[in-house]
C-alpha cells in the first residue's frame, strides 16, 4: 500500500477547513435568508406606514405637503369630537349585532358538520365557505338590493304580511342590522370551519362515552364541544372584534347617496369610514392619522386581552 506523500494530509486539511467553515456559515444564515423577504416587506408596507402615521398625527398636514407641528392637538380634538364618538358607537353596535349571532351559529353548524352520520359531509363543509370567498363589494350590492326600500325582497314580504315598507338605511338600528347581516353572512362559514377543525381533533371516544352514559346532543354540545373549543372561541371573538373595528366596504357602498358618512345623520358611519372621510374626503391628513392611531391602540388592547385570556385558559387545563 502506498503511503501518502509528506505534507499531503496537511494540505488536505488546509483545503477542507475553509469549505467546512463556509458550509457552516451558509447553514446558519440560510434560515434568516428564507424569512428575510417577509420582514423586508413588513418593514416597507407595515412598520414604516405605521410609524409614519404616528408622525403625521402630530401635524396639521394639508394635501400639498405643507405641515405645521401641533403636538397632541389632533388627539385633543378627537376626544371632543361628537362625530368620532358617534362612529365609535356605530362600530361597536355593528360588531355586537354581527359577532354574537355569527359565532353562536358557527358553533352550532360546526357541531352538526362534525356528526359522524352526516351524508355528503365534504360538500356541506365546503359550501359554508362560499360566502367568505365572495367579493365584499358584490355581497354589499346584493344585500343593498335585498333591503331596498322600494324594490327589496324583504319589503315585498313585509307588504304581503300587511306591514309598511321600511327604509333600512334611514335609521340607526335598521342600518346597523343590515350591515350586521352582511358581516354575519360573510364570516359565519369561516368561523364554522375553524371550530370544525378544532372539533375533529377531539377524540371521538369522548362523544361515544357520553352517548353511552345517556347524554343527548345538547348535553354533549354543552359539556364536551364548548369546553374543548374554549381557546379557539377566544381567538374567533378577538379576530371578529378586530375585523369589526376595521369594517369599511359595507358602510361605504350601502348608501350611495352619502357614501362617506353612510347617511345624512351619520347613522352607520364606522371608525374606518370616518378616518377615510377626514383623511381623503376633507384632506385633513393629520386628523385622519390621529383617528388611525386611536384605532391602532384599540386593536393593541384587544390583542393584549386575547393573550391574557388564552394564557389563563391554558393554565387552567389539567
Amino acid at each position: 500500500m502506498l503511503s501518502p506523500a509528506p505534507g499531503a494530509e496537511a494540505t488536505v486539511a488546509r483545503t477542507t477547513r475553509p469549505r467546512r467553515i463556509q458550509q457552516g456559515v451558509r447553514e446558519r444564515l440560510a434560515p434568516y435568508a428564507y424569512v428575510a423577504p417577509f420582514f423586508v416587506l413588513f418593514v416597507i408596507f407595515g412598520l414604516f406606514p405605521l410609524l409614519f402615521t404616528f408622525y403625521v398625527a402630530l401635524f396639521d398636514w394639508n394635501p400639498i405637503g405643507e405641515h405645521r407641528y401641533v403636538g397632541l392637538a389632533n388627539f385633543a380634538q378627537l376626544l371632543h369630537d361628537p362625530r368620532f364618538w358617534g362612529a365609535l358607537r356605530n362600530t361597536f353596535s355593528i360588531w355586537l349585532l354581527s359577532t354574537v349571532p355569527q359565532l353562536l351559529l358557527a358553533l352550532g353548524l360546526a357541531h352538526l358538520l362534525n356528526h359522524p352520520r352526516l351524508r355528503a359531509a365534504g360538500f356541506f363543509r365546503m359550501s359554508v365557505l362560499v360566502p367568505y370567498i365572495t367579493s365584499v363589494a358584490a355581497t354589499t350590492i346584493v344585500f343593498a338590493q335585498l333591503f331596498d326600500r322600494d324594490y327589496g325582497i324583504l319589503n315585498w314580504l313585509l307588504q304581503l304580511l300587511g306591514f309598511q315598507h321600511i327604509d333600512f338605511t334611514a335609521s340607526v338600528w335598521s342600518s346597523h342590522l343590515m350591515l350586521a347581516a352582511m358581516v354575519a353572512w360573510r364570516w359565519t362559514g369561516y368561523n364554522t370551519l375553524l371550530y370544525l377543525a378544532s372539533l375533529q381533533a377531539v377524540p371521538r371516544e369522548l362523544f361515544e362515552a357520553a352517548a353511552a352514559d345517556g347524554a343527548g346532543g345538547w348535553q354533549q354540545f354543552r359539556h364536551i364541544t364548548i369546553p374543548m373549543l374554549r381557546p379557539i372561541i377566544v381567538f374567533t371573538v378577538v379576530t371578529s372584534t378586530i375585523g369589526g373595528l376595521q369594517i369599511f366596504t359595507e358602510p361605504l357602498l350601502v348608501n350611495p347617496s352619502a357614501p362617506l358618512t353612510c347617511g345624512a345623520a351619520r347613522q352607520c358611519q364606522t371608525l374606518t369610514l370616518f378616518l377615510y372621510e377626514q383623511g381623503f374626503g376633507r384632506f385633513h391628513f393629520g386628523y385622519g392619522a390621529a383617528i388611525g392611531v386611536a384605532l391602532f391602540v384599540m386593536v393593541v388592547i384587544i390583542a393584549a386581552i386575547n393573550y391574557l385570556l388564552v394564557t389563563r385558559i391554558r393554565s387552567e387545563r389539567p
